[in-house]
């Protein structure tokens, strides 16, 4: 099996960028390939063999841009030769160069989802950056990681991907999840026109099917809220935060977890949706302030200890945290021998089941939980007024 390296050629002229350069090493025998990627020594860890930011420099963005289109190129890379090696009994390393050159200026799906990924990220989508990632990954699972045209792509293409995802055990709606982000890729090819529109989803399910309850009872919620966990502070932590959710209406958890004490002004908690950039306003009474004056840190800005400053990677924080709490509430549910799984999401569904079952419009639920979708909340976006959905709130909570 060939394998490949990537290496810094430092210049020869004093303070100019070096090249990246790709090795191909194949039955001892090696040839390069000279990239048109230019960087400093300095922005070069030879001992790592990969680049290295130095923000000083201003040049960290540029850097990062780099370091996308080399993995990328390894990816391109070793999946050329992984296609050699299970369909070709004899190739060379030269042959994996002209591959890669020739299929350079194709318009391939893996290298254009890989850019609208990395377009994602530096948008700060990391949340729709990793779930596009997810969905590339096992795309390249079904085509054995050999990439195909944008032009390839028709009904046929996707039927059988279909057809693998079912073999693989997972339901229709974890199948839709995946074919309606590679949908979502190929139309923004469509509108690049860099291919004309062949409708190859046209014949597989992008739509959803209910899914098993995932709501709990009002009653659940009083067990849940009066069990006695003073001895176990890590549960009665994770209980917290869920009965916190709740008691906003549902709230998101990574909403959650970056509310900043500057949120609350007038005994009102004011922020923005994560996944919808709406503007929510939650008034704030007896149970959230309780929740908050307990768990509140005077040396934290943020309003939950969920978030600690002093450690840079926030996303990964919020990622441990939701793991960690979703793994407790399990626990949590046995104590109380719930009927569904518990995870912070539920939340979210039992607010609006029992918002509902006291006949609270299904237009404030919508609004209340931050909706953002043609069929509801966009028709009532600021029509609805926030005291109305207080009241709801109030009304809810009142039966605990």
């Amino acid at each position: 099996m060939a394998t490949v390296k990537v290496k810094f050629r430092p210049s020869t002229v004093a303070d100019r960028p070096g090249t990246i350069v790709y090795f191909i090493t194949h039955h001892r025998i090696i040839r390069q390939i000279t990239t048109e990627y230019k960087v400093f020594p300095d922005e070069w860890d030879e001992k790592m063999s990969k680049l290295v930011i130095t923000p000083e420099n201003g040049r960290a963005e540029f850097v990062r841009a780099i370091t996308q289109r080399i993995h990328r190129d390894m990816d391109r890379l070793n999946g050329i030769i992984e296609n050699f090696d299970r369909r070709r009994h004899g190739y060379s390393s030269e042959d994996v160069i002209m591959e890669f050159r020739d299929t350079a200026n194709e318009n391939t799906l893996f290298r254009f989802m890989e850019d609208v990924i990395g377009r994602l990220r530096q948008l700060k989508h990391i949340g729709t950056a990793k779930n596009y990632h997810a969905a590339l990954g096992s795309f390249k699972r079904f085509r054995d990681n050999e990439d195909i045209t944008l032009d390839a792509i028709d009904q046929i293409t996707m039927e059988d991907y279909q057809a693998y995802l079912k073999s693989t055990g997972l339901s229709s709606n974890s199948i839709s999840f995946y074919m309606r982000i590679l949908r979502a890729v190929y139309n923004r090819a469509v509108e690049q026109e860099l291919t004309r529109d062949r409708k190859p989803f046209h014949t597989v399910f992008t739509g959803t099917e209910k899914t098993l309850k995932r709501a709990i009872s009002i009653n659940d919620i009083k067990r849940i809220r009066n069990l006695d966990l003073s001895l176990k502070p890590n549960i009665e932590f994770a209980r917290d935060i869920f009965l916190f959710l709740f008691f906003c209406r549902g709230m998101s958890f990574i909403d959650a977890a970056f509310l900043k004490k500057t949120d609350i002004q007038n005994g009102v908690l004011t922020y923005r949706r994560h996944k919808t950039n709406q503007v929510l306003h939650i008034k704030i009474i007896k149970p959230i302030k309780d929740l908050i004056d307990r768990y509140s840190c005077k040396d934290s800005p943020y309003l939950l200890p969920i978030i600690d400053c002093s450690v840079s990677d926030e996303r990964k924080q919020y990622e441990t945290a939701l793991r960690r709490i979703n793994n407790t509430l399990k626990i949590i549910a046995d104590m109380v021998k719930l009927p569904v799984t518990l995870t912070t999401y539920v939340t979210r569904h039992t607010w609006a089941t029992i918002a509902k079952s006291k006949n609270v419009p299904v237009n404030v639920i919508s609004d209340a939980l931050g909706h953002d979708s043609i069929a509801t909340t966009q028709i009532y976006l600021a029509s609805i007024d926030t005291s109305v959905i207080d009241r709801a709130n109030e009304m809810i909570i009142k039966d605990l």
